[in-house]
């Protein structure tokens, strides 16, 4: 076991600061990675200040490099060679473990053919920016077994198929996780085996989806052990929302709106973590060993106010990851502006691109 603490992360967005993740300019105005990593530069900056040694990268970071219809940005991840490599020793001189999770399109178990092998081209050329990042193996593409398309067994078996297909530098960065509606933890496993394809644990997706009763703390046991020996694993922890919701609907007659109120969503993410939640869950994994991915809404200011409540109410597990009295203040953050409202490919979704319309 490294005798290093434990690392808390966070994706993507910062909202402690006014910095961007990524190049957001449409194709006209030409947008590229080089502009996307003057970004990260200044994330990398923002992180070391905070003592944040995990982050998320953008899996938009490389505006249109694999648009079908758009070859003049195809060859723009090897014209940043050398800004990725500049990023990738600025990220390991401050010990900052960087990753990927592509978006909810990336479908590697897709009937469609064609659908598959434009995901590969996207794992592709996240897992080239990895490499030309000079990353170790520990930086990771994070990604989900796909839809269920009517027969949960064959779709699962299908992921396992393409396995062996996938360029090399994809499987070597490649790792999967389970969803909360569609495959299990229990499923990932299956795959494993077929594959020996890493694994990563989800908290709230355990929860939500365990069909088969598995005991989480086995569970996580046996995703950590899909981990070569030296290579420390990553999982993800998230709170479930659960403040009342407000549904609008209108009559398309009499065109007259009606709201109701409705109970949470479980697989819908909290804007924090509650700390009790997670020191009763570090507390109960004692003795293993792996950095958490915090999935919350508020990105940073979740995890600084993590932070805080661990050094005041649990300093047991704040002990594990290193923390220290300084730690304790809590994140503030002034602006007139509304929390983003992001995609998270983290966030079970009712219906994947080519899923049919039910939920299967």
């Amino acid at each position: 076991m490294s005798s290093k603490p434990l690392r808390l992360g966070f994706p993507v967005k910062v909202l402690g600061r006014p910095l961007k993740s990524n190049d957001t300019r449409r194709w006209q105005s030409q947008p590229h990675l080089k502009v996307s990593l003057e970004y990260v530069d200044q994330i990398l900056d923002y992180l070391a200040a905070r003592r944040i040694d995990m982050y998320r990268l953008s899996s938009d970071l490389a505006p249109y490099a694999t648009h079908p219809d758009m070859p003049q940005f195809h060859n723009m991840v090897a014209e940043s060679d050398a800004e990725l490599r500049a990023i990738g020793g600025k990220a390991r001189d401050l010990g900052i473990r960087l990753s990927f999770h592509p978006s909810q399109f990336v479908l590697l178990n897709s009937p469609d053919e064609v659908l598959t092998q434009k995901s590969i081209w996207d794992l592709s050329s996240q897992a080239e920016m990895l490499d030309r990042m000079e990353l170790g193996p520990e930086a990771v593409m994070v990604t989900h077994v796909g839809g269920v398309y009517g027969d949960l067994t064959a779709s699962r078996a299908r992921w396992a198929e393409r396995w062996p297909t996938l360029p090399e530098h994809v499987r070597r960065r490649l790792v999967l996780e389970h969803d909360d509606i569609r495959f299990s933890a229990a499923d990932v496993l299956w795959v494993h085996e077929q594959t020996g394809v890493r694994c990563v644990f989800d908290y709230q997706h355990f929860w939500c989806l365990n069909p088969e009763r598995l005991d989480m703390v086995d569970t996580l046991r046996r995703i950590l052990a899909t981990w070569p020996e030296g290579e420390r694993p990553k999982m993800h922890f998230s709170s479930p929302r659960m403040e009342l919701r407000e549904l609008t609907r209108k009559d398309p007659k009499t065109r007259k709106k009606t709201t109701a109120l409705l109970p949470p969503v479980l697989t819908n993410h909290a804007d924090f973590v509650n700390p009790f939640e997670f020191a009763r869950f570090m507390r109960d994994v004692e003795g293993l060993e792996f950095d958490v991915m915090l999935e919350s809404k508020s990105k940073d200011l979740a995890l600084l106010k993590l932070r805080a409540d661990l050094v005041r109410l649990a300093p047991d597990v704040a002990a594990r990851f290193g923390l220290k009295a300084q730690d304790a203040e809590e994140p503030m953050i002034e602006t007139d502006q509304p929390l983003p409202e992001d995609e998270d490919p983290d966030e079970g979704a009712a219906r994947l691109p080519d899923e049919p319309e039910a939920r299967l």
